[in-house]
């Protein structure tokens, strides 16, 4: 099917709205953010990209802080932007509006889910959602609309993460960079840019550049 023209509107309701969520919201979860918008740029047409939003923030967020100078500068390094970004402080609205929750650890996911908002099923680490959408059959995912196929994933993943386990506590987890020199943030961005890349994969059914 032919997509419609920027000038159309496209079908389907609201946006899939992405959440991620670390600590201070300042190096994670900011890192991710930019670097799952830069991924989408480069799969989507200008008028798909508004069916995916994407927000960050931490369960101790540095309310209106800027991005940590190394976590801007790796972003930059990536080739994302890291302008106009302010921290924010984790809030109830925030997690009730999310389509998925993607945090970077499990005790981050564990502090989502105690928020309640039924928010159990689509809330996940980035690297556990990436591992368990890597095993859905991909024949499975419903064609055409991107917010469609963005919560038939998260029901799949859900679905898989009795039956799936880590190989150990720390595998799905990204550990926190704050502090640290500019090496270690670029193996953090490393690290969420590898878990990024087959997740929007299997969200727009488009490779990255």
């Amino acid at each position: 099917m032919t997509p419609p023209p920027p000038s159309e509107p496209v079908p389907g309701g609201g946006p899939f709205r992405i959440l991620f969520v670390c600590t201070g919201s300042i190096c994670r979860s900011p890192i991710a953010e930019r670097l799952t918008q830069l991924g989408l740029s480069r799969r989507l047409a200008g008028y798909e990209s508004g069916r995916i939003e994407l927000a960050s923030a931490g369960t101790w967020g540095h309310e209106g802080a800027l991005m940590e100078p190394f976590a801007a500068e790796v972003v930059r390094e990536f080739g994302g932007d890291p302008e106009d970004f302010r921290g924010r402080e984790l809030q109830d609205e925030h997690v009730a509006e999310a389509d998925l929750v993607l945090t970077a650890t499990l005790d981050h996911r564990a502090h989502v889910v105690s928020m309640g908002h039924a928010s159990g099923l689509r809330t996940f680490t980035l690297k556990e959602f990436t591992r368990l959408v890597g095993v859905v059959d991909g024949s499975a995912v419903p064609d055409g609309d991107l917010v469609e196929r963005g919560r038939f994933l998260v029901r799949a993943a859900a679905a898989l993460r009795g039956r799936l386990a880590a190989p150990g506590p720390e595998w799905d987890e990204v550990a926190d960079p704050y502090g640290s020199p500019l090496t270690v943030f670029r193996a953090c961005a490393s690290e969420i840019n590898t878990a990024i890349d087959p997740m929007l994969t299997a969200l727009t059914a488009r490779t990255g550049m």
